[in-house]
């Protein structure tokens, strides 16, 4: 069985991930002028935020596990 981080956890990612791209966004994504290779950067931007969170949602995190491992007590 393949050892995924709880749910805990995975909030907290998808959290710092949308941080992350919040901030992407208002330095270089829709709007922010020219292009980047022929087609915006929110563009490419919203696609890598889209990767990253499927990828969290689906694959790295198990949703039944409601403990985390960095938070004493709670494993």
């Amino acid at each position: 069985m393949e050892k995924r981080q709880g749910c805990l956890e995975g909030l907290l990612e998808l959290f710092m991930l949308n941080v992350a791209f919040d901030w992407l966004q208002d330095k270089f994504g829709f709007g922010r002028g020219p292009s980047c290779v022929g087609c915006g950067c929110g563009l490419i931007l919203l696609i890598i935020f889209l990767v990253l969170a499927c990828n969290i949602i689906f694959l790295s995190t198990n949703w039944f596990q409601w403990g985390s491992s960095w938070i004493p007590g709670l494993v």
